[in-house]
């Protein structure tokens, strides 16, 4: 190939000049756009932006400004390539459902999880939001390198101080010449309580480092199906990561159920997702779906995928999953910019590289003070020496004609350097009084100290690492928030449990066979004495006869009038609204003809009786028993809603088959109808036949002595009789005494 170069023609090997193009261009699109730096997790079109927006003045609380002008600043200073890339670039970064932390903050329509676009530039603005000041801290001390813009006019960073570490935080993803980076978020404290970990012990091992560093945690949420995808890439930097998005099944009022999709996996289009659920409807290929909506808000997603009355919830979900982008794969490659040069880094390397980062950072605003404060105190030696040879220094001003001869005449006179004699000449009158005197004496002591500091932390890295660690918790306690992606110890033979909240539920059971569940939180806590809410809407004759609070991930025994057992999830019972009588047993259980379940065991034919217990007088009943420890009290409650507690140790200790003492005095106030052990930091939930429930804290009511008339607990009304008794133990240090329940039958 002949090449003409000013006029003169050279001949070139054509194989050769492709490689050498091809491979300057490939290097150009690694280095200069699609890979991010290793120490501030940056492209250079991010690093652009944000730096622009800083020498802009755009900071947290200062004035929004339009995004055009910002586009048009980076465009003419730093970045000359498309306006569309530069503007897509900066949306994305305030796009919450983009960044697990956004670094812009953006006013007007930045787009949708849904795939809508942004408005122009020209209608919305932006400024930098507050975890976005902390990447640009300290950039005007000298804490980082400046290079040449494009035409050689302005200084830009060749990278940001990043005062937390954003490569792992927010992630990165791009896709250079021959390779790709695709890096994922993770929790703002994992991450730095992690970079402390590696501070404290530089060998600190993968496995150490996930007790800390869960895995990652995606801005939409969802749940990370098993850890051995994670445990890969940490180790390798690469590896796959499965994403479900969560889901909860309600009931209806009509008794149907449905999917309700919250959250979706990273980067999933949510409209594509209901475009892709309604295409495998339409085909047929899922058919228990009657209808699909989408019902998301301000206050977050939701959408409601309507179930046929047949339909197994959890069989359609494993159907979205396979189908759908509800599961997705996320591939990491920590590919990174190291030195200018593109390399897969572990999770170890990676933390190292930001370490190595903050302690140069850290050195360098380190020098840039010391720098700063010895030449300050330069200028207060001179201003002392002044002060205390003050008639001297006048007498050389007064008699100098010029002030070029002044300061000769003081830098001859008392051996000072030009700055100092231009500090003394430059020195309002103000300050030659003997109070301004005191105050720059201080100010000078206080800067021998700051110097003496400053050269301590130079001269030993682990102030240097001290310092490091201690801005880092600082940043934590600013910005630090809980996680959002939930981690499943499994990718295989998924526990429908991993997509189901472990939440405290009331479950109640009418005497004609309905049950159903409500979240403890649906009933507000009221005071004793009101007449609480309506817990189910009962048909004719009906009365709730059960009252159980539990978890959603326990288990509930059914037993049957055959001698069976069946054992039920309680997330597997309906979930209905306050109102609904929720659904039929027999709807639940596969019993057989003639088969009901019975909490009454038949007699079965015993070697022996057993022995008494209590000595019971005509008419009169056993209603409950319960384990009485220490510092506990005894709660009753009687069908018509008085109540009252008393210290257990008001209860003499009997033998076997004694008769007890009285407890309460009735007076018309009904018959007991519960009784349970409780102590001040427990909740009561009571429901009568009617269905109607109150919530009350247990040290709402107060502690009285053991033959006392007791106070209103609840307000029954006609002919309604409490039914059942539950307690919520709250804030046991253990996990499995959380709650306990009463399920005896009421025998009024």
């Amino acid at each position: 190939m002949l090449q003409s170069l000013h006029g003169k023609i050279n001949q070139v090997d054509i194989d050769q000049e492709m490689k050498s193009s091809f491979m300057d261009y490939a290097m150009s699109v690694i280095v200069a756009r699609a890979l991010p730096d290793v120490k501030d997790g940056l492209k250079p079109v991010h690093r652009r932006i944000l730096y622009a927006m800083y020498d802009m003045g755009m900071f947290p609380g200062k004035p929004f400004k339009k995004c055009a002008r910002i586009v048009g600043e980076v465009l003419g200073k730093y970045h000359p390539h498309g306006d569309t890339a530069v503007y897509d670039t900066l949306v994305r970064m305030a796009q919450d459902f983009s960044m697990r932390y956004e670094l812009i903050d953006g006013h007007g329509n930045f787009g949708s999880i849904d795939g809508d676009s942004a408005a122009a530039m020209r209608y919305t603005e932006a400024r930098l939001s507050s975890i976005a000041a902390e990447m640009l801290r300290d950039i005007d001390k000298e804490t980082v390198d400046f290079g040449p813009n494009f035409d050689e006019t302005l200084k830009e960073p060749k990278v940001l101080p990043s005062r937390f570490p954003n490569l792992l935080v927010n992630g990165s993803s791009g896709i250079a010449v021959g390779m790709a980076t695709n890096i994922p978020p993770h929790n703002l404290r994992e991450i730095i309580d992690g970079v402390i970990l590696m501070i404290d012990n530089p060998e600190a091992t993968v496995k150490e480092l996930m007790k800390i560093i869960k895995g990652p945690d995606f801005p939409t949420g969802g749940i990370i199906m098993g850890r051995e995808g994670i445990k890969e890439a940490y180790n390798t930097g690469r590896g796959s990561v499965k994403i479900r998005g969560r889901s909860f099944i309600e009931q209806t009022k009509s008794g149907k159920n449905r999917i309700v999709i919250n959250e979706v996996p990273f980067q999933v289009n949510k409209a594509k997702l209901i475009e892709k659920i309604a295409e495998l409807v339409r085909d047929k290929k899922i058919t228990e779906i009657s209808d699909l909506r989408d019902e998301s808000d301000r206050n977050g997603m939701r959408l409601v995928i309507e179930l046929k009355r047949d339909a197994i919830p959890q069989v359609v979900l494993n159907n979205l999953y396979k189908h759908t982008q509800l599961e997705s794969t996320f591939g990491v490659i920590m590919l990174v910019l190291t030195d200018g040069a593109p390399r897969i880094l572990s999770l170890p390397q990676v933390i190292n590289k930001y370490i190595e980062h903050q302690k140069e950072i850290i050195t360098r605003r380190t020098k840039h003070e010391l720098k700063k404060a010895e030449a300050k105190a330069h200028i207060l030696e001179g201003l002392l020496i002044a002060l205390k040879n003050l008639d001297e220094v006048i007498k050389i001003i007064r008699n100098s004609k010029l002030v070029e001869e002044a300061r000769e005449g003081l830098i001859k006179r008392f051996v000072l350097s030009i700055e100092q004699a231009n500090a003394i000449l430059d020195m309002k009158l103000q300050r030659l009084t003997s109070l301004e005197s005191e105050k720059i004496e201080t100010e000078y002591k206080e800067l021998l100290e700051k110097i003496k500091q400053l050269k301590e932390i130079l001269a030993d890295e682990k102030k240097v690492l001290k310092i490091i660690k201690d801005e880092l918790e600082e940043i934590k306690k600013k910005y630090g928030d809980e996680r959002r992606t939930q981690i499943s110890a499994s990718a295989t033979d998924l526990d429908i449990e991993d997509l189901i909240a472990e939440e405290e539920m009331v479950i109640t059971v009418t005497h004609s066979g309905y049950v159903k569940r409500l979240p403890v939180t649906t009933y507000k806590k009221q005071k004793r004495g009101g007449r609480g809410v309506m817990g189910m809407d009962l048909k004719e004759n009906d009365f709730v006869e059960h009252l159980f609070i539990t978890s959603t991930h326990d288990y509930i025994l059914f037993f049957t009038n055959k001698g069976k057992v069946y054992r039920v999830k309680v997330h597997e019972l309906p979930l209905g609204s306050r109102q609904s009588k929720g659904q039929a047993i027999v709807n639940i259980l596969p019993l057989s003809s003639g088969e009901e379940i019975t909490e009454d065991v038949r007699s079965m034919g015993i070697v022996s009786m057993g022995v008494k217990g209590i000595s019971l007088s005509k008419d009169d009943e056993l209603i409950g028993m319960d384990v009485a420890g220490e510092d506990v009290d005894l709660f009753i409650v009687t069908t018509n809603g008085f109540g009252k507690r008393t210290p257990i140790g008001k209860y003499p200790l009997q033998k076997r088959g004694g008769k007890g003492v009285k407890t309460i005095r009735e007076l018309g106030k009904g018959f007991i109808a519960r009784s349970r052990a409780v102590k001040n930091n427990y909740e009561l939930m009571i429901v009568s036949n009617d269905g109607i429930v109150i919530r009350l804290p247990v040290d709402g009511i107060s502690s009285m002595g053991r033959n006392t008339k007791g106070v209103k607990i609840m307000n029954i009304r006609g002919k309604d009789r409490v039914s059942a008794l539950a307690r919520v133990v709250i804030n046991e240090p253990q996990a499995d005494e959380k709650i306990e329940t009463d399920i005896e039958e009421e025998n009024e």
